[in-house]
């Protein structure tokens, strides 16, 4: 049975105000490693980026960081890292990041952070890949923007199975389970066989 073997996570390179969004990176990991699943990320050794970055490792887990030259060179790289790749440009990062992963997941994090979302998820919309998109609201972080996201829908800005495309919970677990399954059904009919795909 296929199964997913990497994700690829957008998050904050600051820590946040609330103890909880670090805490739960950490149990983000310790699930990464239980499923033997390894982390591609933006490469950086701060914030919360960093702090699931050393989780994965420190569990004995794999982390492959992904890094324009232009950040390498301003001490935020990490670089105790499994595999470093690094980029030209930020596209070229976003890029390589997509094509490493099977899927994708946002923690709490700032307007960096939600362009690599949007992004992943109009490429989703316009079946440039299949692969799941997973949102983690933590503590409500996301709770406004989801509000905006049914304004969005409402106004018929999008249709619904767009939106749908968006996995949204609060449970870590639950959340893996739900992007697994939808991963082994985009295997199963054939998606990822498209030569477009990520």
């Amino acid at each position: 049975m296929a199964r997913i073997k990497s994700l690829c996570v957008y998050c904050g390179s600051s820590p946040g105000r609330q103890p909880i969004y670090l805490e739960t990176a950490q149990l983000l990991a310790d699930a990464l490693v239980s499923r033997e699943i390894q982390l591609i990320y933006g490469g950086a050794s701060i914030g919360i980026m960093g702090s699931l970055a050393d989780g994965v490792l420190q569990r004995g887990g794999r982390v492959i960081g992904v890094i324009p030259q232009a950040l390498a060179h301003q001490e935020v790289m990490h670089s105790g890292l499994s595999e470093l790749h690094i980029t030209h440009s930020m596209h070229e990062r976003k890029l390589k990041m997509a094509e490493l992963a099977d899927g994708f997941i946002a923690l709490p994090g700032g307007i960096g952070t939600l362009e690599e979302l949007f992004e992943i998820w109009t490429w989703s919309q316009l079946r440039f890949h299949q692969k799941p998109i997973a949102l983690l609201n933590i503590a409500g972080y996301y709770d406004p923007l989801l509000s905006f996201l049914d304004h969005i829908q409402t106004e018929q800005f999008f249709k619904p199975q767009h939106r749908a495309l968006l996995n949204v919970d609060t449970d870590i677990e639950r959340l893996l389970n739900t992007m697994s399954a939808q991963y082994q059904s985009v295997i199963e009919t054939d998606i990822l066989g498209n030569s477009d795909l990520l």
